[in-house]
């Protein structure tokens, strides 16, 4: 007889195992026509899922989170489904839930053209149409073998045998198409209201470059018309501010297969680039961090030693010379120590405050990068503070206070914290763990905010805050760091003369704000749509005349621009003005001057932004004032994309 206790608190008590769709039922048939899955004391469960003991249980639907994952989870099975009805021959693959979407891999002898997903996508909907109810069944390992075999499933044969352990492994099924997967799942295909196919591209199979190449195609689904509609306008905003596109665009930077995953930057996308660093330093200067300099190839024992070689060895570039091994640094950290161990530190040196803008290399598959967000070279506005113990949350609480000034500065106000926890594979005593992560629980309670607890995903060396930025779509970045670790220091023999004149180990911080040069300016071009704020545009003015007769005083114009310290470019060329303006808005410089014979006659300039606005004539002070404020604010309460 159990007892069932909703979220509200109330119970409904029953004669007999009762299911989950019956619970629904029993509080009404709204419900449990909405009803998607079930969580029992915890855990997501199909609405088929009897519930024989007294329970803790919410029904799920649609306008819960983990209602739109099942959603999005069964429809990649949905999506499967049309495609071996369409294409027999398809041999599926795998079909995870993605962030706003799922995708799924199929072994094709052809590619999947357009016309393809339209029909895919048809298909969905007449299977929709079908209300396929949707069963969960437990078969073991050497059955799940056997049918996937007799039904020409290569790659589900390998997935199942690749599976440890001799557990009896879940299946669902609609229809004709059954699938290996943990559930829950729709009790029925009528639950899909509103989804949408949206590309298609390759991926090796397992991630494995040396493997086969499958199609990937990829998809959304929403619990309404309504919700798909407003991200498709999303997609279609994030389109236009592709990163990439802007970059090649506006003559920022470029990439090329003789250096896969390397920027080659441009004189316009350097000067931001140089803008942010020549910041970076300023605010790291004022806040006590000393700039260093470390090698970029490093023997590969000092790796060894520090442990990285064991963890992220295939992510690191190695050569060999002089008979020795050397590793392209993928970090900066044992190099960062090095430079501590020179001269013996007493407390009094402490906290020691190390900055570096590191250039790091790491191997990222070919499939997995994207342009300037994933890259296998890339600059860190990387620090490293050693300190005693009792420094850590008076420093942890210092650097976020620093880290909010500067997302301020480039113009985001809304910041998610994140405390990753220990991990299952770490070293060190839970001991240790224990005051790691208290010290970093008080820093982010000291600061009024709300944060996220994430248990597990801790560092191997310490607990660590994330710091993600949200963009102006309302996408969430992650960019910022700072990790505790009691560890690496010991490893490489960091000492230092304690107070009673013992030798102790210091606390390292590993600290970054930006994360990599080349991530955040990505971060930045879409944020801005191209339009960057006046302080890190790269051309932050454009003097232009209208005929000959007033180019030498543009030149002058210019020139005393530039002497007073602003990035300012003339257009002389023998064109209609209309088009210079037009030329110069396109790459978004945010003020154009125009000069005609009336402007020479006064001294004056005719000044209009890049969104179109015309401000009217001022004197050449009047203008450098107005641009000099704007610098100044930097990317606060800058309109996204507009002057």
């Amino acid at each position: 007889m159990p007892q069932i206790t909703l979220p509200d608190g109330s119970q409904r008590s029953f004669n007999d195992p009762v299911t989950v769709s019956e619970l629904a039922e029993s509080i009404g048939a709204g419900l449990a026509r909405a009803a998607l899955a079930g969580r029992v004391d915890g855990r997501l469960v199909d609405t088929s899922h009897l519930i024989e003991n007294d329970a803790e249980v919410a029904i799920i639907t649609e306008r819960d989170d983990d209602g739109l994952e099942i959603l999005r989870h069964s429809c990649a099975h949905l999506m499967a489904q049309a495609v071996q009805r369409l294409f027999p021959e398809v041999q599926v693959t795998i079909g995870p839930v993605i962030e706003d979407g799922f995708f799924y891999d199929f072994a094709f002898e052809r590619a999947f053209t357009p016309e393809d997903l339209e029909a895919i996508e048809k298909t969905m909907q007449e299977i929709v149409k079908e209300d396929l109810p949707v069963h969960r069944s437990v078969m073991s390992r050497d059955e799940a073998v056997k049918m996937f075999r007799k039904m020409g499933e290569d790659y589900k044969v390998e997935i199942i045998e690749s599976i440890p352990g001799d557990e009896q492994l879940s299946f669902y099924q609609q229809g004709e198409f059954i699938d290996l997967c943990r559930g829950p799942h729709v009790p029925s295909t009528g639950k899909f209201k509103a989804f949408k196919l949206t590309s298609v591209a390759g991926a090796y199979w397992r991630g494995n470059s040396d493997n086969e190449m499958l199609q990937r195609i990829y998809g959304t689904a929403w619990g309404s018309k309504q919700d798909l509609s407003l991200y498709l306008q999303r997609l279609e905003e994030a389109e236009k501010r592709d990163h990439r596109k802007l970059g090649k665009q506006l003559g920022l930077f470029h990439f090329q297969e003789e250096a896969p995953g390397m920027a080659f930057w441009h004189p316009r996308g350097w000067t931001i680039y140089q803008v942010i660093q020549s910041y970076m330093k300023k605010v790291q200067d004022a806040n006590d961090y000393r700039e260093i300099r470390t090698p970029q190839l490093v023997d590969y024992s000092l790796w060894e030693k520090s442990g990285h070689a064991s963890k992220f060895a295939e992510e690191m570039f190695s050569v060999e010379s002089d008979s020795r091994m050397y590793a392209i640094k993928p970090m900066n950290c044992p190099c960062h120590i090095q430079v501590f161990n020179q001269g013996l530190k007493s407390y009094r040196d402490l906290p020691l405050r190390l900055a570096e803008f590191g250039s790091c290399h790491r191997y990222e598959p070919s499939g997995s990068m994207h342009g300037l967000m994933r890259v296998r070279s890339f600059v860190q506005d990387d620090g490293h503070i050693f300190c005693s113990e009792d420094q850590i949350q008076q420093e942890v609480s210092a650097f976020m206070d620093l880290l909010f000034e500067v997302y301020r500065d480039f113009g985001f106000d809304e910041v998610i914290l994140r405390l990753s926890t220990r991990p299952e594979k770490r070293v060190g005593s839970d001991e240790l763990w224990d005051r790691a992560e208290d010290s970093l629980k008080q820093a982010l309670n000291s600061t009024g905010l709300k944060w996220e607890l994430t248990p597990g995903e801790g560092a191997f060396y310490g607990p660590k805050i994330e710091y993600s930025l949200k963009d102006c779509m309302g996408r969430v970045q992650q960019c910022g760091t700072i990790q505790v670790d009691f560890f690496l220091p010991e490893r490489l023999g960091a000492q230092y003369v304690a107070e009673d004149s013992s030798r102790r180990t210091p606390v390292m911080l590993h600290r970054a704000i930006l994360g990599s040069f080349e991530r955040f300016i990505g971060v930045l071009i879409e944020h801005y749509a191209g339009a960057m704020p006046a302080w890190l545009a790269p051309e932050q003015v454009v003097v232009m005349n209208i005929t000959d007769r007033q180019a030498a005083y543009c030149e002058e114009i210019k020139e005393s621009l530039k002497n007073k310290g602003f990035r300012a470019i003339s257009d002389l060329r023998n064109e209609k003005i209309g088009f210079k303006i037009r030329e110069h808005t396109l790459q978004k410089i945010p003020y154009l001057i125009v000069v005609g014979d009336k402007e020479v006659e006064a001294g004056t300039v005719a000044v209009r932004t890049r969104s179109g606005e015309d401000l009217g004539v001022m004197s050449l002070d009047e203008f450098s004032h107005r641009l000099e404020t704007d610098i100044a604010r930097f990317g606060r309460q800058e309109s996204r994309g507009e002057n």
